[in-house]
């Protein structure tokens, strides 16, 4: 992710998201590479690009916190976000990541469906962690045996 991707980058955040970041949170990590990690899925070329799609997430020892995913809603179930995570874990694995792990909302089917086809599993349950509206977030994780398996199958997307 570049700067000159942010206002696509904004624009997908508020029609996904509730509760969409701002501007300001993603200069935050644009401005942090030693610890964060953006990526964009596009097409076109340099100028000229469109995103699809967005993944944003940490490397902290030998983890990797997804933080936040989205994609446009024209680029839904075509296989961005499952591209875009395989990516991720394949980037954490080389800076020495063994498991994942993310936050979800209990009532976003999708995704939880997504990251469960991918390996990950039910870890935890954070009462109330969303507001607007009220819900529950699932921690899943990615462990070890998994994260493997999933980001050398990223090294043939």
């Amino acid at each position: 992710m570049r700067r000159e991707d942010l206002d696509q980058v904004l624009a997908i955040e508020q029609v996904s998201f509730n509760q969409p970041w701002s501007l300001s949170l993603f200069e935050q990590e644009l401005r942090k590479p030693a610890l964060s990690t953006s990526f964009v899925a596009c097409t076109g070329e340099r100028g000229s690009r469109s995103v699809l799609g967005y993944l944003v997430f940490w490397v902290v020892a030998q983890e990797m916190h997804i933080l936040n995913l989205a994609v446009a809603p024209a680029g839904r179930r075509k296989g961005i976000a499952k591209l875009l995570i395989l990516s991720g874990l394949r980037y954490a694995l080389a800076k020495g990541a063994r498991m994942a792990f993310l936050e979800v909302r209990a009532s976003n089917r999708p995704a939880r469906n997504l990251y469960h086809g991918l390996g990950f599993v039910n870890s935890a349950l954070r009462k109330s962690y969303y507001d607007s509206p009220p819900e529950d977030a699932l921690v899943m994780t990615l462990p070890e045996d998994a994260f493997v398996q999933a980001a050398s199958a990223g090294n043939k997307t």
